[in-house]
């Protein structure tokens, strides 16, 4: 409306992270999200036992056998206790991991002016910049990112995707193909986990079921201990695939924050709302969030993997019994709503139980 007033945060939010960080610029008010409450566990020093799984093992090529059966409990007590895994034996050779990390620095590495051809505004969602802007009185992120609709191809919005560096488009390209792999690959093996039908999940997901690249850039800051590269949330996927390149992620297990550990070989597979309710519960959608570093910039690749719009999802049948009674209501479209409730720093999944 002609004449309305803008927010700080949304003049904030044309304005990004990294040049404020060369401006040498402390962090504004509406960053502000913590007292200065670090402490040595929040610094990102102390790591924690973040279960390690071998994808090789659980392959349909796998033969059986008792390091099979093995690796399948090691999943299910991961998703039932952690809500996410370090895998590794996914397929995915280091060096190409190491291509991904390096074109993802090249591009926040570039111009202003260059990053700013793929720029969104303050309303839209994918693109160059920050998220759109939250609800009044919620702090924003200490962060850069581009997201990027990758999977089905007929969603792919090209004028957001970088031609510089020259490889980002293709090197993006065959990452997608290797996660459509991956998604399959772990949903077959956390169904067997639960002695359910192996298609059970990919069945709620959709054959068509899309996939989203969000980007991070995670600039240095003069005060680590009063804001936070990404506040705490769970996803609204069903769940998310995170290549790191620094430690700065935290997960929250028994009220404590614990810093998933640095392994260059390894991605992390992070359960999200969606997964929760599809098994009755027994998996966990973590709260995580990612710390801000005054002396190291920081890099991630997060893949979310979420049911096509529209397909209803809920608790496999299976997982509901007499011993077990149903958690959560069917749903459809969930990430929708889990967006909603993020932009006011509350959870949604509340709001779909039982």
């Amino acid at each position: 409306m002609a004449g309305a007033l803008i927010q700080p945060a949304e003049v904030l939010l044309s304005k990004r992270v990294q040049e404020m960080v060369i401006n040498g610029e402390e962090p504004p008010a509406p960053y502000i999200c913590r007292e200065g409450d670090a402490t040595e566990e929040d610094d990102g020093s102390v790591e924690s036992p973040i279960p390690i799984v071998d994808l090789s093992l659980l392959s349909l090529s796998a033969p059986c056998g008792d390091d099979n059966e093995d690796e399948l409990h090691k999943l299910k007590s991961a998703l039932c206790s952690w809500g996410c895994f370090q895998a590794i034996g996914h397929g995915i050779p280091s060096s190409f991991l190491d291509e991904i990390r390096q074109v993802a620095k090249e591009f926040f590495g570039q111009p202003m002016e260059e990053k700013k051809k793929y720029a969104k505004t303050v309303t839209e969602f994918e693109g160059y910049g920050a998220d759109p802007v939250p609800e009044e009185g919620q702090p924003l992120d200490w962060s850069d990112r581009l997201f990027l609709d990758v999977y089905p191809e007929d969603k792919q919005k090209l004028k957001f995707w970088p031609e510089k560096p020259e490889s980002f488009r293709d090197i993006l390209k065959e990452y997608t193909e290797k996660m459509k792999m991956v998604t399959k690959l772990t949903s077959k093996a956390m169904a067997k986990s639960l002695n359910l039908e192996e298609n059970c999940f990919l069945d709620q997901f959709g054959e068509q079921a899309p996939l989203q690249a969000r980007f991070n850039y995670y600039s240095r800051c003069q005060r680590p201990d009063l804001v936070l590269g990404l506040k705490p949330h769970s996803d609204g996927s069903g769940y998310t695939i995170i290549l790191q390149d620094e430690v700065g992620l935290q997960i929250l297990k028994d009220d404590k924050w614990h810093t998933v550990p640095q392994n260059p070989h390894a991605i992390l597979v992070l359960m999200a709302d969606q997964m929760e309710i599809m098994t009755n519960g027994i998996f966990k959608s973590p709260v995580h969030r990612v710390l801000s570093n005054s002396e190291k910039e920081r890099v991630s690749l997060a893949v979310f993997y979420t049911p096509e719009a529209g397909k209803e999802i809920g608790p496999v049948d299976d997982l509901v019994n007499v011993e077990r009674p149903r958690v959560f209501k069917n749903v459809k479209d969930y990430a929708d709503l889990h967006w909603g409730y993020y932009q006011r720093g509350t959870r949604a999944l509340h709001t779909v139980q039982v």
